[in-house]
């Protein structure tokens, strides 16, 4: 079987009507999404369908896809394909997919929620939030899930690492950016101080 060079890929469809032209771009995109377990950024999109705009594109796969289990969604610097909210329960009830369940606590859901709202944090500074010593093992934890990782230096004596949120906290929690996380008012109303 002869092997596919990506500049082998008609971009143009020429050949083709407006319509058809249109269809075929709308598909290569839902596959690139379906065939990615990352968000796509508009820049890869734009690869597989020449001049025609990824987001106009997106819009009609959207709407397109209206009425069935998954959905396209905006997140970090990208697209992703997912299941609508509406299904989890289905899909949680049928079997565990994937490695999707982050299991974690409530105290490491805080933890991790001190981290998104004053990244760069140091240990100390989560210390000063929680009132208590955050242990390696938890920094550890939501590091190996890919939720954390190291930001820059603190420019304190010792030069301790910060901790930063991920594009994969992103994802996990279906944010477009870290503007999209809630106010901190909201939260003080719900009950969660940070």
């Amino acid at each position: 079987m002869a092997k596919h060079h990506p500049a082998d890929l008609d971009r143009a469809l020429a050949d083709l009507s407006p319509e058809q032209r249109w269809r075929i771009w709308m598909r290569r995109i839902e596959a690139v999404l379906f065939a990615s377990s990352a968000p796509v950024p508009r820049a890869d999109l734009a690869r597989v369908v020449g001049d025609a705009s990824v987001d106009l594109l997106i819009e009609d796969l959207a709407a397109d896809l209206e009425g069935r289990a998954f959905e396209v969604a905006r997140v970090a610097d990208g697209w992703i394909l997912r299941t609508r909210a509406v299904y989890a329960p289905a899909i949680r009830a049928a079997a565990e997919v994937g490695n999707q369940d982050l299991d974690l606590s409530e105290f490491d859901t805080a933890v991790l929620a001190a981290i998104a709202y004053h990244q760069p944090i140091t240990r100390d500074g989560l210390i000063d939030i929680f009132g208590k010593e955050i242990s390696r093992d938890l920094i550890g934890r939501l590091n190996g899930l890919g939720l954390i990782g190291t930001g820059p230096r603190s420019p304190r004596r010792g030069a301790p690492y910060t901790f930063v949120t991920t594009d994969r906290f992103l994802v996990a929690f279906g944010l477009e950016s870290l503007r999209d996380l809630p106010d901190k008012e909201q939260l003080q109303d719900a009950g969660i101080a940070l």
